[in-house]
């Protein structure tokens, strides 16, 4: 089970991993939390379409829809709506009602349905950060913990509510957007005599001074990122095809940094660090 924040995330978080896993018959569900309702139109090529702007959830629903056909998924929506990325200074109050808003608990709880019902023996989700500071992509770090849990605690989530109650073995977060890897695809492009698209990346990195994350698990889906490409073109309001997201060619990619890469954050059974799996001590104990 891969938790997301909005539709898109799933296509630019593990898309590739997914799609593996999907390949070798194991099921994959994504659970997206918000509609994306609040989402800019970042695709240049459409901005300024009124239809788009009237009818946002309408097509990233759409465009969810389309993803998931070429990841092979299954998808759950938990009904909560967008917050928004605040920006200013000082920053606005976030909008009444929004997903960020929510009581932990309660929103959780509607998580812990899927878990119980979908029975997942791995979830990945975000780091305490969201990977970045998105108010959406943190609540969905702090549902996901609550729930790992909570799926197995018939005391605060009764199974005559939320389903019958179960543990899953798990919980990964994902770090795909790594410094390791964004320093060796730059240079990578550099060497080859190409423009990289990371250089102001790695710029705004040293600026934020961000923490170094624990990369724990590296799966090899190199065979799959034409298929993350596609996902997350199927996002069309999201992601330009002619933007920086595909500046670095799929064979370099394949070459340079096979993989995508994983913290593992809780696990019930005994694994040995690094992994190329992430039912690695699951498989074994099968």
């Amino acid at each position: 089970m891969a938790v997301h924040a909005h539709p898109d995330d799933e296509s630019s978080k593990g898309a590739a991993t997914m799609a593996k896993y999907v390949s070798e018959g194991v099921d994959v569900l994504v659970v997206t939390c918000t509609g994306g309702e609040r989402g800019s139109i970042l695709n240049p090529k459409l901005q300024g379409d009124t239809y788009i702007e009237e009818h946002i959830h309408e097509v990233r629903r759409k465009e969810m829809d389309e993803a998931r056909e070429i990841l092979g998924v299954k998808q759950e929506w938990l009904g909560f709506v967008d917050s928004g990325l605040p920006e200013g200074d000082p920053l606005p109050p976030l909008p009444e009602g929004c997903f960020a808003l929510e009581d932990v608990d309660k929103a959780a709880g509607e998580l812990v349905k899927q878990i119980r019902s979908f029975r997942p023996q791995v979830i990945t989700t975000y780091d305490e950060n969201g990977g970045y500071p998105h108010p959406d992509h943190i609540m969905t770090h702090k549902i996901s913990m609550v729930a790992f849990e909570g799926a197995a605690d018939t005391e605060k989530y009764p199974e005559d509510e939320f389903g019958p109650a179960y543990q899953p073995l798990k919980l990964y977060y994902n770090q795909g957007f790594n410094r390791p890897r964004t320093e060796a695809l730059h240079q990578a492009m550099l060497d080859r005599g190409l423009e990289s698209p990371y250089g102001e990346w790695l710029k705004r990195w040293n600026e934020m001074e961000r923490t170094e994350r624990t990369l724990t698990t590296h799966i090899p889906c190199a065979d799959f990122f034409e298929i993350r490409d596609k996902a997350l073109i199927a996002h069309a309001t999201q992601i330009d095809p002619d933007g920086g997201w595909f500046k670095v060619p799929l064979e370099l990619q394949k070459e340079v940094w096979p993989t995508e890469e994983y913290e593992l954050a809780k696990s019930l059974v005994d694994t040995s660090l690094p992994e190329d799996d992430l039912f690695a001590g699951i498989r074994d104990n099968a």
